[in-house]
């Protein structure tokens, strides 16, 4: 069996690699970053709820100091910008290393667990925007991982080079309950629809053809 520190934002993606990994049979730990983005309350609230519902154990770690960076996702950062996920815009967005930072924690967890892995729910969509969702930086993350822990914490990615279209469509078949997921950037009570991650979680639903319950209100 094996044992994983999963780092869970209560998004879609990482939602279904919960579900993914459970099916396999691995021992989950999840950990869910409070960092100072705009949409942090409501991700925490649904990560809550699903580990809850899946008894599956949860740390809520703090990262105050992150909200020293400057991005658009984060509070007191300019607005959230409207348009398609892979827009250059989008970079507003980026968070500096945000996931090397994560993960580095996530690693210190599970080595101090014994746990032997780390997972994230990066994906091929993430590529264009955020410089460490690509695979470069997981095999260099992964072997700093390996090398800097006594029990050679490994790192994985299993969505890598998979479509958040081919992540619904794995989700559909897990069961997952995707209306209790979160992905708007802007963390108001309901998906605006229109920020990038909101497109893309539409358009993503549309290729999987599966039926998107999500509540979105058009904001500009």
């Amino acid at each position: 069996m094996r044992k994983i520190v999963h780092v869970f934002s209560g998004g879609l993606d990482s939602t279904v690699l919960l579900y993914d990994l459970l099916a396999d049979g691995a021992e989950v730990q999840c950990v869910n970053f409070h960092y100072g983005s705009k949409h942090n309350h409501q991700e925490c609230q649904r990560a809550a709820d699903i580990t809850n519902a899946l008894k599956v154990p949860m740390i809520f770690m703090p990262l105050d100091i992150m909200g020293q960076f400057k991005s658009a996702l984060l509070t007191g950062g300019e607005p959230i910008p409207s348009g398609h996920y892979q827009d250059e815009v989008m970079r507003k967005t980026v968070v500096p290393f945000r996931n090397g930072i994560m993960l580095s924690i996530a690693c210190g967890l599970a080595e101090s667990l014994g746990f032997d892995a780390v997972s994230y729910g990066a994906h091929s969509g993430d590529h264009a925007i955020y410089p460490d969702c690509r695979p470069s930086f997981l095999k260099a993350m992964s072997s700093a991982m390996r090398m800097g822990t006594y029990n050679g914490v490994e790192l994985t990615a299993p969505y890598l080079f998979n479509t958040k279209g081919d992540i619904v469509k794995r989700g559909a078949e897990l069961a997952v309950p995707f209306a209790n997921t979160w992905t708007c950037y802007k963390g108001l009570e309901y998906h605006c629809g229109v920020c990038g991650a909101c497109q893309e979680r539409k358009e993503a639903f549309a290729i999987a053809g599966v039926d998107d319950y999500t509540i979105y209100k058009e904001t500009n």
